[in-house]
């Protein structure tokens, strides 16, 4: 890699070496080498992404290369949404990966058992302060919706949205409480996501 000619050329450096790095740990999350996904690393990339696409970029050639990075970072995240998608709809994580055999029944108890229904994650709930949606909090809620989800057989909430729909009801519910309660349980079948404010003091 050329050595940087100014303080750009060393932010896109460090931009697109942030962006390789984060396809590398979503690479590792998928192949199942990575407990969790690349959360932080992620907000990093988002972060730079935000700086750069507010400020203004005279340069046009400078502006290209920032919009071109950009551009591969949106694709990148275009994909890894998509695979989570497969993944929460009970696809494996890598393409020819088969899931665990289960361990054999004998043939006269086989007929009599009914098929085994996954198990309902107990009720989730995550609360926001209401000067505002903590990122860490919006994480949080995204993995046990995430995983409530994948128990009823759903398909998991993109994490750019249920950030948008926190942030509006912690907004929309400010003024009722100190607190901002969302409560992730099953409802007739189907995966509920509820709000509420909660004042000082109650549970």
């Amino acid at each position: 890699m050329a050595s940087p000619r100014s303080d750009f050329d060393k932010e896109m450096q460090h931009l697109e070496a942030e962006i390789r790095r984060l396809e590398a740990e979503y690479n590792m999350f998928f192949a199942g080498r990575l407990p969790r996904l690349p959360w932080e690393t992620r907000a990093r990339v988002e972060a730079l992404v935000k700086k750069h696409d507010r400020s203004f970029i005279r340069n046009t050639a400078d502006r290209f290369r920032f919009e071109s990075l950009q551009n591969k970072y949106a694709k990148f995240c275009e994909l890894w949404e998509r695979q989570l998608s497969q993944m929460e709809g009970g696809r494996p994580r890598r393409a020819g990966a088969k899931p665990p055999a289960a361990p054999p029944r004998p043939a006269d108890k086989a007929a009599k058992e009914e098929p085994a229904q996954p198990a309902v994650p107990a009720e989730r709930v995550v609360r926001f302060s209401s000067a505002g949606a903590d990122e860490d909090r919006v994480k949080e809620l995204y993995e046990k919706l995430a995983e409530v989800k994948r128990a009823a057989g759903e398909a998991a909430v993109p994490m750019d949205r249920l950030a948008a729909l926190v942030r509006a009801q912690v907004q929309k519910f400010a003024s009722e409480g100190s607190e901002v309660a969302f409560r992730v349980a099953m409802k007739d079948g189907k995966v509920s996501l509820t709000v509420k404010p909660v004042k000082a003091g109650e549970d």
